[in-house]
Parts: structure tokens; C-alpha cells; sequence
């Protein structure tokens, strides 16, 4: 892997709501793997192996009149990603309880310290989605509890659910990348319980959890929500991101159809991070 060569794309968007969103959902169905949101818009990667001269061609919202979005893009050597990281990734701590550190940073001596090496996955604990998902986690009983993580990125969802007693624990990610992060990741924290997959909500058939874990764009938050609700227990738990405040009424609609009741709302900088029960 430390081989491979990536394409970064550098895109300016104004303005950003829903863009962004839009953005990362639309190059995600055209092969780009990994973003990261910026103050100016997203960064996105695409392995360039995967990379043709034509591949925004079928990227709509770039044709949109709505919103100004320009870019440029380059050739980045993986190697070179971890040392960004490595200057720029700073731990955090949710709640003063749990805090999210790199390997090269000394522990806060809170109660779930949890150790991520981010490469170039999903789920830091820094983007506004995570975080919320971490403050739900944190308020919830764990304990025992089977425990779905769709959509894992760097897996320190399903890390903390073991943390809090979840047992046993599947993270699921589409993402080549994601996945193998995943691994290092579970190994790295000691985890026990937790089984890394590499898929889609396809994997999901025949399964059954008491707590959903689902950070993930809209689009196929909406699209797998079915598949979601089939498998949650009775009086089972469904946490979502991944979405803006103004797509609540939506996500609410699509769950009151698999009778999926909100119970609890966190928002952050006009991110939402969503709570349901399966009654």
C-alpha cells in the first residue's frame, strides 16, 4: 500500500451548504475514496490507478448554476499522506471523557482513551458528525449490547462501544482503505470483539444488532434505511450522521415508515447526529 499513488482534488465551493455534501456524495459514486472537509470546501482522493481525464464528467452539481465551485488537483505519493497527518492531526476530547489521540501523542489519562492512526480514512473524531456520534455512545448503555458500525472509516465508533461493554461488534466499510485502517485500528486498542468487513449493506442479510451505528451521507443513509430496520432488535437503538440539519424532516420520514421513533437530537455547526428506537 505505501506504494500507491493518489490524485488529489482541491475544490472551492460557495457556498458550502449542502454543496459539500452533494460534492462528496456524488464523486464518492464516481470512484473518489477518501475527503476531507476544509475551510474552503473538500479535499478529495481518488487512487489514480482509478483516475481517467474525463472523471468529473458525471459529476452534476459541478454544472450547477447554484453554487461556484473551481479546483485543481495533483499527484500525491501515500507516503507523503501520513506525514501530513502526523503535522496536523491533533487530539481531541468529547465530553472530557473520551479523547481521540495519534500514536505520537501522550494520553490525556481520560476514561476511553482510544489511538488512531487516520492514514486516509473517515472518522477522526475532528469532522462535527463524529464527534456527535461519540457523545451519543458515551450516553448510552453498552453493555452486552450487539453492536452494527456501518460505514466505520477508521472504526473508533466500534472501538468505543467495546470500550462501553458492546459485545459482539461487526464495522462494515465500502472503502478499501477504511477497512484495512479498521483493522489497524481494532488491533491497535486491543479489541477483542470486533469483526472488520469490507462491503455494503448488502453484508447485512440475516443479521440482527441492538445498536445501529450509521455515519454516512444521506443519500445512502436513505437508501439502506429498510436494511437498517430490518435488523434492529425490538427496542433496538439506530444512531445516524452524516446529514445537515435541514435534511432532519426527511431522515425522520424515512424511519417513521419502519416505525423508528427520534428520541434524541444533537446538532453542530449545522450538522445533525440523530437517536431512533425501534418500538
Amino acid at each position: 500500500m505505501s506504494n500507491t499513488i493518489y490524485i488529489g482534488y482541491y475544490f472551492e465551493v460557495k457556498p458550502q451548504v449542502p454543496a459539500v455534501e452533494i460534492l462528496i456524495a456524488e464523486l464518492g459514486y464516481v470512484g473518489f475514496e477518501s475527503f476531507v472537509e476544509t475551510d474552503k470546501g473538500v479535499t478529495a482522493y481518488i487512487q489514480k490507478s482509478d483516475w481517467n481525464d474525463t472523471i468529473l464528467e458525471d459529476v452534476q452539481i459541478l454544472k450547477s448554476d447554484e453554487f461556484e465551485i473551481t479546483y485543481t488537483f495533483e499527484d500525491i505519493e501515500q507516503t507523503n499522506w501520513n506525514q501530513e497527518w502526523e503535522r496536523n492531526f491533533q487530539p481531541i476530547v468529547v465530553d472530557n471523557t473520551c479523547e481521540v489521540r495519534a500514536p505520537f501523542h501522550d494520553s490525556a489519562g481520560l476514561e476511553y482513551d482510544i489511538i488512531i492512526e487516520p492514514k486516509m480514512s473517515f472518522g477522526t473524531g475532528h469532522h462535527e458528525t463524529t464527534h456527535m456520534m461519540i457523545q451519543h455512545i458515551l450516553k448510552s448503555n453498552f453493555k452486552d449490547k450487539k453492536v452494527l458500525d456501518m460505514g466505520c472509516g477508521t472504526g473508533v465508533l466500534a472501538i468505543l462501544a467495546e470500550m462501553k461493554g458492546a459485545k459482539p461488534i461487526d464495522a462494515i466499510d465500502i472503502d478499501n482503505w477504511c477497512y484495512i485502517n479498521s483493522l489497524e485500528n481494532v488491533a491497535r486498542n486491543n479489541c477483542e470483539h470486533i469483526s472488520v468487513y469490507e462491503g455494503d449493506a448488502s453484508l447485512l442479510k440475516n443479521k440482527s444488532y441492538d445498536v445501529i451505528i450509521a455515519n454516512i451521507n444521506r443519500n445512502i443513509l436513505l437508501k439502506d434505511m429498510e436494511t437498517y430496520a430490518s435488523c434492529l432488535n425490538a427496542n433496538g437503538t439506530l444512531l445516524l450522521s452524516g446529514f445537515y440539519n435541514h435534511d432532519i424532516v426527511t431522515i425522520k420520514n424515512e424511519c417513521k415508515k419502519y416505525g423508528l421513533k427520534l428520541s434524541e437530537t444533537l446538532e453542530r455547526n449545522n450538522w445533525v447526529s440523530l437517536k431512533f428506537i425501534n418500538l
